[in-house]
């Protein structure tokens, strides 16, 4: 799909049925974008310039209004439903209480999306996070024909590998999907998109792999942002 056609459509509302949001390049209606601030130790705030840089790619290379920055959110506040986008990276451990993994669920029950970014080695502990959000429901690896990886930039054989953790894994992406058959939550491993959206003078990434990784991740707004 053509993206001028996919951005005319995406005049976004927020999760909790607030205004619209996105609907013009201005900064009073940049679309917002959180980063999830975690307890258990983990460093949720890792990368911290990658959603800026990627924000600054799909500006220029979409129709897409967001903001220069994300902002942090804790998932115990109501701000938390006026977020379409919901970003949660790190290296280690990360815990929801009770309280915050009803919430979590409840959000993206009501059209959110959480885009976890494992920058190695907070795979396992999302993992079993995940599960007290949604005991009745599996992360499955998403297939390949997805339009996550196509809606605006084509990734065939799936995620780009950026940033290699472990020589003999491959990136992957996994998912859970509400009964609709909508993508709510995307866990990418063994790809570190977030290090191939910094600056590339910080981890002296490739062009190539840079970018790769800031279509990829225009395809994770543009997916987000569009069902």
């Amino acid at each position: 799909m053509p993206r001028t056609l996919i951005f005319s459509l995406a005049i976004m509302v927020g999760i909790g049925g607030g205004p619209p949001v996105g609907q013009a390049q201005s900064s009073d209606t940049a679309v917002p974008v959180a980063r999830i601030k975690y307890d258990g130790g983990g460093d949720w705030y890792s990368d911290e310039k990658s959603l800026t840089e990627l924000f600054a790619f799909a500006r220029q290379h979409t129709l897409l209004d967001l903001g220069p920055s994300e902002d942090v959110v804790e998932l115990t506040t109501d701000k938390l439903f006026s977020y379409p986008y919901l970003y949660l990276t790190g290296h280690g451990n990360v815990t929801f209480s009770a309280t915050e993994a009803e919430r979590l669920r409840r959000y993206l029950q009501r059209g959110g999306f959480l885009h976890v970014d494992d920058n190695y080695g907070l795979e396992e502990h999302i993992r079993a996070e995940l599960k007290t959000v949604f005991p009745n429901k599996k992360l499955i690896e998403v297939p390949f024909d997805h339009p996550i990886y196509h809606i605006q930039y084509d990734f065939p054989n799936g995620l780009p590998a950026i940033h290699e953790h472990d020589p003999e894994e491959a990136p992957k992406g996994y998912g859970i999907f509400d009964d609709s058959g909508r993508l709510m939550v995307f866990l990418s491993v063994e790809s570190d998109l977030g290090d191939g959206w910094e600056p590339a003078s910080v981890h002296d990434n490739p062009p190539e792999k840079r970018r790769a990784a800031l279509r990829m991740g225009t395809n994770l707004l543009t997916y987000a942002l569009t069902h």
